[in-house]
C-alpha cells in the first residue's frame, strides 16, 4: 500500500469509528497516560440524555442533528422564509443554494468563545454559541456578501471574503469578541479557491446515487476528498491532506498510518447537514448510522462532566491544551466510541427502535443537548470542561 493509499484509508467514517473504539479499548485496559474510563457510569448518563430528549421532544419526533436546526429562531424558520422569496428555476438550483449556505455556515461554526453574541436585526432575538453563529452566517449569506454576481443567494465569491466583512456581519467588537475570526475568514477563502462554488458539490454527491438512493457515508467521503486542501497546518500523507486527523502514541499500526487518529468532526456534521437538501431534491439518503457521532466539546463534555471519562491528573482541567495534544486527541476519539455505546442505552430508555431513532436523532435530542445542560450546571457560563486553544476550524 502506497502512502497515498494509506492516507485515503483514513478518509471515511469507518476509519473514524474503528480507531475510536480501539482508543477506548486501550483506555479501558489502562493504556492511556491521561485518561481513565468508568463504563459503569454510562447507564446513568443515558438516563440524563433520555430525560433531556423527553423534555425537549415529548412526542419523540426528534429531527436530525444538522445545521438547519440553528436557523429556527423564536418559532421562525429563517431558511424557509428566505427560500420562499427566492426564484430558483428548479429543485436542483435550490439544493445548490442550500449547499452553499450549509457548507459555509458549518465551516464558520467552530466554538465562538464565552463572550460573543449575535442580535438578529430581523427578529430582535439575541443568540450565542452555535445558535448565534448559525443565524449570523445565514444573514451573511442572505446579504449577498458571499456572492460574486447579482444573485445574492450563492457562495461563489468566497475568495474575496475578508475578516473585516466577517467581523461586521457577526457584530464583532472589543466588547463582543469572536474566537478565531481571521482563521474563519481564511478557511472560507481557501474553500473558494479549492471548490469554487460549494453548491456545485451537490452535483458531485448526487452523481454517486444509484436509482435515486445514496448511502450517507458517501456524502462524507466526497466532502473529505473535495475539502481536504482547505485545512491549514494539518497533517498530510503521500501528498493527501488528512484534515481533522491527529497523532496519538497509543494507536499502533505497522504501516504509514501508525499513530494517526481520524476524527473529521466538522466534515461529519456537514455530512449530516446535507442530508435534508439532498432528500428535498429527490435523493433518498440511507444508512445514516454509517456516519459517527461528533467529537466536539458538548458530546465530549457530557462524558467528562458525568465522570465516564476521568483525567488521571485533575490539574489538567485547569491547563490550556492544544488541539493536537494527545490528551485532547484521545478525548475526542473516545467520545466517538462512547456515543456508539450510549446510543442503544438511550433508545432502550425511550422505547424506540434503532431504525426509527438513528444516531443523528440521539445526537440532536440528545447527547449534545445533555452536554450543554451539564455544562451549565457545573460551570458559570456553561463553557467546555477543558480549555483548548483553537484557530476556529476544529471545535
Amino acid at each position: 500500500m502506497t502512502d497515498a493509499e494509506a492516507a485515503r484509508s483514513l478518509l471515511s467514517a469507518g476509519a473514524v469509528r474503528e480507531r475510536a473504539h480501539e482508543m477506548l479499548a486501550i483506555a479501558l485496559g489502562g493504556g492511556l497516560s491521561d485518561w481513565m474510563v468508568d463504563l459503569d457510569r454510562l447507564p446513568a448518563t443515558a438516563d440524563i440524555v433520555a430525560d433531556v430528549i423527553r423534555r425537549q421532544y415529548p412526542t419523540l419526533q426528534v429531527p436530525f442533528h444538522a445545521r438547519w436546526r440553528h436557523f429556527v429562531v423564536g418559532g421562525r424558520d429563517l431558511w424557509v422564509e428566505m427560500a420562499a422569496k427566492a426564484d430558483w428555476p428548479d429543485a436542483k438550483a435550490k439544493a445548490r443554494a442550500a449547499f452553499d449556505l450549509a457548507i459555509t455556515s458549518v465551516l464558520l461554526d467552530a466554538g465562538s468563545g464565552p463572550s460573543w453574541r449575535f442580535t438578529d436585526p430581523a427578529t430582535g432575538l439575541t443568540s450565542t454559541r452555535s445558535e448565534g453563529l448559525g443565524v449570523a452566517s445565514l444573514r451573511l449569506f442572505q446579504s449577498g456578501a458571499l456572492s460574486a454576481g447579482e444573485d445574492p443567494l450563492r457562495a461563489d465569491g468566497l475568495t474575496e471574503l475578508t475578516a473585516v466583512t466577517l467581523a461586521d456581519a457577526f457584530q464583532v467588537s472589543e466588547t463582543n469578541p469572536l474566537v478565531g475570526l481571521e482563521g474563519r475568514a481564511a478557511l472560507l477563502r481557501r474553500l473558494g479557491k479549492t471548490v469554487g462554488r460549494p453548491g456545485d458539490l451537490f452535483d458531485r454527491i448526487a452523481a454517486r446515487a444509484i436509482n435515486g438512493r445514496l448511502p450517507a457515508p458517501i456524502i462524507l467521503e466526497v466532502l473529505l476528498e473535495a475539502l481536504g486542501p482547505i485545512w491549514e497546518n494539518r497533517l498530510s500523507l503521500g501528498g493527501v491532506p488528512l484534515g481533522d486527523t491527529w497523532r496519538h502514541p497509543a494507536l499502533k499500526r505497522d504501516d504509514a498510518t501508525d499513530g494517526l487518529v481520524p476524527i473529521h468532526k466538522l466534515s461529519q456534521w456537514l455530512a449530516y447537514s446535507l442530508i435534508e437538501p439532498l432528500e428535498e431534491a429527490g435523493i433518498k439518503v440511507f444508512g445514516l448510522d454509517g456516519l459517527t457521532g461528533l467529537a466536539e466539546y458538548r458530546n465530549g463534555g457530557l462524558f467528562i462532566d458525568d465522570r465516564v471519562l476521568i483525567l488521571r491528573n485533575p490539574d489538567d482541567m485547569a491547563r490550556t491544551h492544544l488541539v493536537s495534544d494527545p490528551l485532547v486527541v484521545g478525548w475526542r476519539s473516545m467520545t466517538v466510541a462512547l456515543l456508539d455505546r450510549i446510543a442503544p442505552l438511550v433508545r432502550e430508555r425511550l422505547g424506540v427502535a434503532e431504525a426509527d431513532f438513528p444516531l443523528a436523532r440521539v445526537l440532536e435530542g440528545g447527547t449534545w443537548a445533555a452536554g450543554r445542560v451539564l455544562a451549565r450546571d457545573r460551570r458559570e457560563g456553561g463553557g467546555p470542561p477543558l480549555t483548548i486553544t483553537s484557530d476556529g476550524t476544529v471545535f
